[in-house]
């Protein structure tokens, strides 16, 4: 079965099991709406992809600020990730 990272954590959610804040974005001003809505000092944009080793493709970013979070997401969607 493949899921995608959000995917899983809306079982883990059904099921009781702590997960962090977040949601899916598909434009970087959607990311930012809910960068402001999360209550943190630091946040994490990933690519949702099946695949492994998205980090080293770029696919994941750790950012301190809403802004910043718009900025990633805009890195990242739509980009092409290649990944080993």
């Amino acid at each position: 079965m493949k899921l995608h990272e959000f995917q899983a954590k809306e079982i883990f959610k059904k099921w009781g099991i702590p997960t962090p804040e977040g949601a899916v974005a598909f434009s970087a001003g959607e990311a930012r709406r809910v960068a402001d809505q999360v209550a943190a000092n630091r946040f994490v944009v990933k690519a949702q992809i099946h695949a492994g080793g998205r980090g080293k493709a770029g696919g994941v970013k750790i950012v301190s600020t809403p802004d910043e979070v718009e900025a990633a997401a805009g890195e990242i969607i739509g980009k092409h990730l290649v990944t080993h």
